[in-house]
């Protein structure tokens, strides 16, 4: 059960912290405020709810995976650009690289965790099988 709430509390860091990178990459240029960004919204509204709701559930799990793999991969994506060094050393560059660290770090410590946890839910769903 610690694990679990352990995963929920990290989801919701990573989506915090994607927030914040998401508007980094506007106010840097990466990204524009537009209309695919009230798709981002609506797609956080879902991992938001499918992280708090359904945190106990398969269904739960997955969906803070999806969170923490998006995470691991948001620095492999910045870090190979052109323009990270310029980034890097422009106005707001620290805390863009800072963002960076903070999401592949904590991202692949929350995929170890959905990924036990999907495994003891699997166990547990066997042994319950088991037992009737």
């Amino acid at each position: 059960m610690a694990n679990n709430l352990m995963l929920r509390n990290t989801s919701l860091l990573l989506m915090l912290l994607l927030t914040l990178h998401v508007v980094d990459d506007v106010v840097h240029g990466f990204d524009s405020a537009g209309l695919l960004n009230m798709i981002g919204i609506v797609v956080l509204g879902f991992l938001i709810y499918g992280t708090l709701v359904l945190h106990e559930r398969v269904s739960g799990h997955i969906v803070m995976l999806f969170v923490a793999l998006f995470s691991t991969l948001m620095p492999v994506v910045h870090l190979r650009s052109a323009r990270i060094n310029e980034t890097a050393q422009a106005s707001g560059g620290f805390f863009f690289i800072w963002t960076l660290w903070a999401l592949g770090a904590v991202g692949i410590f929350g995929m170890i965790l959905a990924i036990q946890g999907l495994l003891n839910l699997r166990r547990s769903k066997s042994r319950n099988l088991e037992d009737a």
